[in-house]
């Protein structure tokens, strides 16, 4: 996960700060000196860097802080929103057009960033907020991009407009627009070429892209995991072309972060969305304190909750809480709630939005485990989901051959099965209705084995 090696190691600082009583301008200039290190190490631009730990440092030793009562926390709060200010402050959307017109925004980007499926990803957010996007295949050049973009396209239910790899991609946008116009299409994408690496070829076509059709936003699309090249990558595309948003992709990966700090600052233009996997549905709007707040370990529970809402079916989650309250659930009810979490992204990432998790250095979450769990339950019938009690040792060995799988795997989850509804059983009482619809979090967590379990 993006920013963890960051977020352990401000955390450490903060912890220091936080235990002492009192705090001397020595102490925070030493502890800021470890931030700098911190955010250099995680890639972050050194004039950025310099220009933050400045702006921490002339606030952080007022008089004010260092005599409150509480001077540790005053400087993480005033951290935080340095943080906050250097990705941007407010939370900016795609400027669009009202929706008796079209809108043409044009991708961008270097080969490899992933342009063409988060171009997909945002035709299908658009669509779900009640425009009516159009996909164009612009880039002529990448084997498979045009396919790509169709069975993308076709993913996410938004039409696809290609005339081949044998036109001009300027032929291909002004043609777009014209069925756009006779499709009655509110909101066109063009997917436009990459390359490994920027070129003047490249820059010339985009330039004349826009000089054919109208474009009314240039969206660049830039990866992650490259650090300061990200930067300096969108710096260039935003001098030759003209940027107006930026969407930041493998945020989900082993990267450092530093882009997400540094492009704001440096080129003036803010990131719109972060990709955080490879699913169509795995782009997230870019919040500047959320972002702020998972960086500081507070979490994000109001992304978590969005999720929930966005990927949680209240009726059956109303159900899912009172067959727990009486340890009734059985199997298929286990089933659906490892759906439910596989919809909001896995167990690690609904426990990285909540507050402290990530510095509970011994929670060991196996997602594989998880899989094999869920295959020993598909190998049983309807019957024995909804009744374990019929689990005897001759269908428990079919189970297992069925699930590729020891016997010894099947009698582990029954048991833990078992214990986890004996469990819920004596704690009925004990939950509240804050929980609805999170209750089965508990049972999953205990029957993914490893070294993770929640008591509720």
């Amino acid at each position: 996960m993006a920013f963890e090696s960051l977020a352990d190691k401000l955390q450490n600082v903060f912890k220091n700060l936080k235990g002492k009583g009192r705090l001397t301008e020595a102490d925070v200039k030493a502890a800021l000196k470890e931030v700098k290190m911190a955010l250099l190490e995680a890639d972050v631009s050194f004039k950025v860097v310099k220009q933050f730990v400045n702006s921490v440092q002339e606030r952080a030793v007022g008089q004010d802080v260092l005599t409150s009562l509480t001077p540790g926390q005053m400087v993480i709060k005033i951290v935080n929103e340095e943080l906050v200010k250097l990705m941007g402050s407010e939370t900016t959307e795609i400027a669009l057009k009202p929706q008796n017109e079209i809108t043409v925004v044009m991708m961008i980007g270097l080969q490899g960033a992933g342009k063409t499926t988060t171009t997909a990803k945002l035709a299908g957010k658009f669509k779900a907020k009640g425009r009516k996007p159009l996909l164009v295949a612009c880039d002529v050049y990448r084997p498979a991009a045009i396919k790509q973009l169709q069975v993308n396209g076709e993913k996410v239910g938004v039409p696809v407009f290609s005339m081949g790899d044998n036109q001009s991609p300027v032929n291909i946008a002004k043609a777009a627009i014209e069925h756009a116009k006779k499709e009655g299409c509110n909101l066109v994408f063009l997917d436009t070429a990459g390359r490994l690496q920027i070129d003047e070829s490249m820059m010339d076509e985009l330039v004349n892209i826009k000089e054919a059709v109208n474009v009314h936003q240039s969206i660049l699309v830039v990866d992650a995991m490259t650090g300061q090249d990200a930067v300096n990558v969108a710096g260039t595309f935003n001098d030759k072309i003209g940027v107006d948003g930026v969407i930041l992709t493998k945020l989900d990966g082993d990267t450092r972060g530093g882009a997400a700090l540094s492009i704001r600052s440096v080129t003036g233009r803010p990131i719109l969305y972060i990709g955080m996997g490879e699913k169509l549905s795995d782009l997230e709007q870019f919040y500047p304190d959320r972002m702020a707040s998972r960086i500081l370990g507070m979490g994000d529970i109001l992304s978590l909750i969005e999720k929930a809402e966005l990927e949680v079916d209240e009726a059956k989650a109303k159900e899912m809480t009172q067959k727990l309250r009486k340890a009734e659930f059985d199997f298929n009810d286990f089933l659906e709630q490892t759906n439910q979490i596989k919809k909001m992204g896995g167990m690690s990432s609904i426990l990285s939005m909540m507050p402290g998790m990530n510095q509970l250095k011994d929670i060991d979450i196996d997602e594989k485990s998880m899989s094999r769990v869920e295959a020993i339950i598909l190998s049983m019938t309807k019957e024995e989901r909804a009744n374990p009690n019929l689990l005897n040792p001759s269908r428990k060995k079919r189970i297992a051959k069925g699930a590729g799988v020891d016997i010894a795997e099947v009698n582990r989850l029954v048991k833990q099965f078992e214990q986890s509804r004996k469990m819920m059983k004596q704690m009925s009482g004990m939950m509240s209705g804050k929980r609805k619809g999170m209750g089965g979090l508990g049972g999953l967590g205990n029957l993914m084995g490893g070294k993770f379990k929640m008591p509720f």
